[in-house]
């Protein structure tokens, strides 16, 4: 991936007008470049970093693009999901069913004793009122929250089914509230559609869509014939393998069968039996499929994406196909049968574009009584031209037909004027479009419609008037204070932003719409009340503890000076850092927006640094325990940016890797193009402070690092796509001292480092020549790829000159993090759980039962006893370090 260039949402001076005062921060305290109320998710700053990456977006897929897509894209999760998805596939493609085979060697393995235990079951309140610094969103008004929401569907008897990005898929038996996992027998915990039919059946189809073609791939269509009691299991797949590997962005029913958007193309399946292969109806250019002449060009991800399948009620043979990549290629656009060949429209829509300029990301509902087809379209060339917004409109086919005519009944402009947050330029309605879109039709009333972007949208009159009804956040408007007495000042409660799914459903005779977006599951009543804004006043959060899908990217884990025990803390996908004092029965929300890496100081919980993205760095040392005095008063604020200038150029990872010295925690090292250090702990006031004591060169930035006792190592990626990845080892001291590349081979010989992405390290306690280096991505077995190479573990004994692989019985599956427990052995992250190797033995077991879910690091508790797993989909886990045998 090219470098980014959005820059971080960094103040060197912000004003801010809360309380009808102007306050003045000063430069060290906190980030920001001007923007209200927050510095972290400042609609300013976000809209000054669109700004910036307008124009660069390549408006079509080819086949010198990072993967279909230049990695200039405006959203930073785009960019995020690119980098997650490149350091598992580079240097080339990973062929299908890779994660299917490593989930059942994993399966296979023997396991360890003891068993994990979740400790992020418990409320995660964003709007804590303990924790009102000036990093923090709490305020906000999105209360409790957990990960990501990608699908969902309810019923008329209280059923509530949420799919999460990565925690799987949960059951409400009450309306919402309670929820159990039903989907954790499954090899893959991505959701990308979730759909009951006319049988009450629920459908599943993995792999999540929202973000990148290939980050989190599925495992194909489920079927559970008895959703309210039974739990899915592989039995339940609807054909064969044709749909592994892939995601999946709709289930549509029509005409006997079961339709399916995907990754690779529009498949379908009778749903009157569950078993024979599923038929392609339609991919725009076959050749880029697997088996396919060009299944191995760096853009075949991106070229056979659908998004949507609108049936006519009324004669299930006319299909509408939305085929097409978000940043725009040449088969974008709207499809139909004509004399039995799909065939593109060109004309005769409306006002709904046809041409593929305009067509992208696409969204259909239809009413019940199949007088109206909705539909959300996204427009490529919005999205590369437009610093506003990439939403091409809203639009009704009032003919109830999906082939039109069409009229536009929505638009950004006109969302942003109908009680919108989102209303300065550079940050508008439809900015993320290509990440958030749902919509939906009161099935009593046609022109009744729910619309998901960033916010949630409402109109009662078929698109003439419309109301924002779930607000990106409180922030701005007049009814908001930072009063720690109060949720979200004199505000009702929103949803959490970047809207995604969405079902209606009844619950003691009362109907209900239930959203899905980035901070879990919201309802309200389906006829619900407004405020003079057209706010609603009655959304009631269902993140009550017992759903636990939150995506974290890092754990820290230090001892709590005031309660006793320990205080956890970690970054989440964005739902910012949580952290879980030893007596909390509700976790806090101490720093806003996405949360990367962590530090806490084992010695004191309280002392803590915060990654947002590309190395800004966040420094506190009282937890970022607030009531919001700042406001009136700077001289309050707790939380200070630290960030190294690799930070303000660029040149850093989104989630960049950073470190305390293991034998002395005031020494740091942070990664991007450069090598930081800096010496002054958790008392660092200012990114001044931070030396680059190497430059690992243009286009190359850090993956990884290490240090213990002065000794150093890093490990970078220089392209970091498959356009001519490149990686390697560097070696030196926190002084600045002895810096060396390590020579590794390009060839991916057995026995040495393969050229693919270097993810982690593990220096030995007791020697700090003695190092363990964790390998992502898979072997050349799946990867086509120079060098792709095997192992997943590497040993090293002489200060990283010479590796030696140990994977041994280690599965094939890309590998995140690892650790040396106090005992000798040695623990491994992976994408599918933890693996762990008992002092003096060669060979691995699995530790525990943790579904197929991404571990991304994994921690010591301050005493050794205790390890801490991060996962990307399901909170944090503990187990004890002795049960590991």
């Amino acid at each position: 991936m090219s470098q980014p260039t959005r820059k971080r949402r960094w103040f060197t001076l912000c004003a801010i007008t809360a309380s009808a005062a102007l306050v003045a921060i000063p430069a060290g305290a906190a980030p920001g470049s001007g923007g209200t109320p927050f510095g972290v998710r400042a609609l300013a700053q976000l809209a000054a970093e669109r700004g910036q990456s307008v124009g660069a977006v390549s408006p079509k897929a080819k086949a010198d693009d990072d993967g279909g897509d230049d990695g200039n894209e405006a959203d930073e999760i785009a960019e995020g999901a690119d980098q997650y998805a490149e350091a598992r596939t580079s240097p080339g493609i990973v062929a299908p069913g890779a994660y299917g085979a490593a989930w059942t060697s994993l399966t296979n393995l023997p396991s360890t004793g003891g068993s994990w235990r979740n400790i992020t079951n418990l409320p995660y309140n964003s709007d804590d009122p303990r924790y009102r610094d000036y990093d923090s969103n709490s305020s906000g008004g999105s209360g409790n929250v957990t990960g990501r929401m990608a699908a969902m569907a309810a019923d008329d008897d209280g059923y509530v089914y949420a799919g999460s990005a990565g925690g799987g898929v949960w059951r409400s038996r009450t309306g919402g509230g309670r929820w159990q996992p039903i989907s954790d027998k499954l090899p893959a915990q991505s959701t990308g559609a979730l759909a009951l039919d006319g049988a009450g059946r629920l459908w599943l189809g993995t792999g999540e869509a929202t973000t990148n073609a290939d980050a989190y791939l599925g495992s194909g269509v489920y079927v559970l014939s008895n959703p309210r009691h039974g739990t899915f299991s592989t039995r339940s797949r609807v054909g064969g393998d044709e749909l592994e590997s892939t995601t999946v962005h709709e289930l549509r029913f029509g005409g006997g069968k079961v339709w399916a958007a995907t990754s690779e193309g529009v498949w379908s399946h009778s749903t009157k039996t569950l078993k024979g292969a599923w038929k392609l109806e339609f991919a725009p250019n076959p050749a880029y499929l697997p088996g396919g002449s060009l299944a191995s060009d760096p853009s075949a991800a991106y070229k056979n994406i659908a998004n949507d399948i609108a049936i006519d009620p009324k004669n299930p043979s006319k299909v509408v196909l939305a085929v097409g990549w978000r940043s725009g290629d040449d088969y974008n656009g709207f499809y139909t049968k004509v004399n039995g060949t799909w065939t593109r429209i060109t004309s005769g829509l409306g006002d709904l574009p046809a041409d593929a300029d305009n067509v992208g990301n696409v969204t259909f509902a239809r009413s019940a009584d199949g007088s109206r087809y909705y539909a959300i379209d996204q427009s490529p060339e919005q999205l590369n031209t437009n610093p506003d917004s990439g939403l091409e409109g809203i639009y009704v086919s009032k003919s109830g037909s999906p082939t039109g005519p069409w009229t536009k009944i929505a638009d950004y402009k006109g969302l942003a004027a109908d009680g919108s947050a989102l209303t300065s330029s550079g940050y508008m309605p439809g900015v993320q479009a290509w990440y958030n879109q749902f919509l939906t039709v009161d099935p009593a009333n046609a022109e009744h419609v729910y619309a998901g972007l960033e916010e949630v949208y409402e109109t009662k009159d078929g698109g003439t008037n419309w109301s924002t009804v779930g607000p990106y956040w409180n922030f701005g408007f007049p009814c908001w204070s930072i009063d720690p007495t109060k949720q979200t000042g004199d505000c009702s409660p929103t949803t959490h932003s970047d809207q995604h799914g969405v079902a209606i459903g009844s619950y003691h005779g009362k109907s209900f719409v239930y959203v899905g977006n980035d901070g879990g599951v919201y309802k309200r009543p389906l006829n619900g009340a407004q405020d003079s804004s057209g706010h609603a006043t009655d959304w009631t959060s269902l993140n009550d503890g017992t759903i636990d899908t939150l995506q974290y990217y890092s754990v820290g884990v230090g001892k709590d000076l005031t309660y006793g025990g320990v205080s956890v803390t970690g970054g989440l996908q964005d739902n910012g850092q949580s952290i879980l004092r030893s007596n909390d029965t509700v976790m806090g929300s101490n720093f806003g927006g996405d949360g990367g890496d962590t530090l806490t100081d084992p010695a004191n919980g309280c002392n803590m640094a915060e990654e947002y993205v590309y190395l800004a760095i966040q420094v506190t040392q009282n937890c970022a325990v607030n009531d919001g005095s700042w406001v009136t008063d700077p001289s309050k604020i707790t939380s200070y940016n630290v960030a190294p200038a690799d930070n303000a150029t660029g040149e850093a990872r989104f989630i960049a890797p950073i470190t305390a010295d293991m034998k002395n925690s005031s020494t740091w090292i942070a990664g991007g193009r450069h090598i930081w250090v800096q010496t002054h702990g958790y008392a660092i006031r200012s990114g001044d402070e931070w030396t680059s004591v190497y430059d690992l060169g243009a286009g190359r930035t850090a993956t990884a690092v290490a240090a213990s006792g002065g000794k150093v190592y890093a490990a970078w990626c220089g392209p970091c796509n498959n356009q001519g990845f490149a990686r390697g080892i560097s070696v030196g001291n926190a002084d600045g001292t002895g810096w060396h590349d390590i020579t590794l081979p390009s060839t991916g010989a057995d026995g040495t480092v393969p050229n693919r992405y270097l993810a982690g390290f593990a220096v030995d306690p007791k020697n700090a020549d003695h190092v363990y280096l964790a390998v992502n991505g898979f072997s050349r077995h799946w990867t086509e790829g120079p060098g792709a190479g095997v192992g997943h573990v590497f040993e090293s004994t002489d200060g990283g000159t010479t590796w030696k692989d140990i994977s041994k019985n280690l599965p094939d599956v890309p590998t995140n993090s690892a650790v040396v427990t106090s005992n000798g052995g040695l623990a491994v992250a992976t994408d599918l759980g933890v693996v762990y190797r008992a002092p003096g033995r060669t060979t691995w077991k699995r530790v525990g039962n943790l579904p197929a879910v991404a571990v991304l690091q994994l921690k010591l508790s301050p005493d050794g006893r205790t390890l801490y797993a991060a996962t990307h989909g399901r909170g944090i886990y503990t187990i004890g370090v002795h049960d590991l045998h």
